[in-house]
């Protein structure tokens, strides 16, 4: 099974609540992930989940430390906290630059998925900020340069291409609703295995010696309802997801 870096999913929440004439404020970290860990560890994957506040201090600056995982999951986490570790932001002192670092070691044979979120992509406002940079050279879609969210309150639901994959293997034809998703546009070099709505929700790419995905809407609310995240299909999405991302390009289906 894989071993994978899980980065971002987190966020903290500072709240001040008014009770009468007293205000009472409060703060705490909020996981985003908890579901996707649990059924990836179920499905015997290895995953280390990486907080949004610890990405820019604690995420992997060289390729011996990248090295330790088969695949890098980032899931609403921003390239600004990728690119801006604290000798960087606080000490004005240069580093590696960690979206070259991951596109060299996806072509040198790792793997890496984004999943999609208000920091993914493009973005909420555009402040993810993903379009242009050296991961989107490896992934198997184009991000557009503005606020890529599509939010469909009202529900909607993707389904499968048609395209056997080990990644959709055993997975229903048609899924339960999303209520949002990033619109993106699928490279010339990649399969597409589902789509919502006409756009690509899951498309997977081979580049050089590693693999990419994109599933571009959440792993979690408000986009994934709780009725998608208890489909039977969720677990064994992403955790075929990872299996694949993790295999070298000398198996039969690439």
């Amino acid at each position: 099974m894989a071993k994978v870096l899980l980065a971002g999913e987190s966020w903290v929440s500072a709240t001040i609540d008014h009770k009468g004439y007293d205000p009472f404020p409060h703060t705490q970290v909020q996981i985003g992930c908890a579901q996707l860990l649990e059924v990836l560890r179920a499905d015997g994957h290895d995953v280390t989940h990486l907080r949004s506040h610890d990405v820019a201090e604690f995420f992997p600056l060289t390729r011996e430390e990248l090295d330790v995982y088969d695949v890098v999951l980032l899931s609403d986490i921003g390239a600004n906290t990728l690119l801006l570790p604290p000798q960087v932001f606080d000490q004005g002192r240069p580093a590696p630059n960690r979206l070259h670092l991951l596109r060299d070691w996806v072509r040198d044979g790792g793997g890496l998925m984004m999943a999609g979120g208000y920091l993914s992509f493009q973005g909420f406002g555009a402040k993810a900020n993903y379009a242009g940079t050296a991961v989107e050279e490896v992934l198997p879609v184009t991000i557009h340069r503005w606020d890529d969210r599509v939010e469909s309150p009202q529900g909607v639901q993707g389904a499968l291409t048609g395209t056997d994959h080990p990644v959709v293997a055993g997975l229903d034809e048609t899924w339960p609703i999303l209520l949002g998703y990033q619109e993106l546009v699928a490279t010339e070099d990649a399969i597409v295995l589902a789509e919502i709505e006409g756009h690509p929700l899951l498309a997977v790419r081979t580049v050089g010696a590693g693999r990419s995905l994109a599933f571009a809407s959440d792993v979690s609310p408000h986009w994934a309802p709780q009725e998608f995240m208890d489909w039977d299909g969720y677990g064994k999405l992403f955790s075929q997801a990872m299996t694949w991302l993790a295999a070298d390009d000398s198996d039969e289906v690439a």
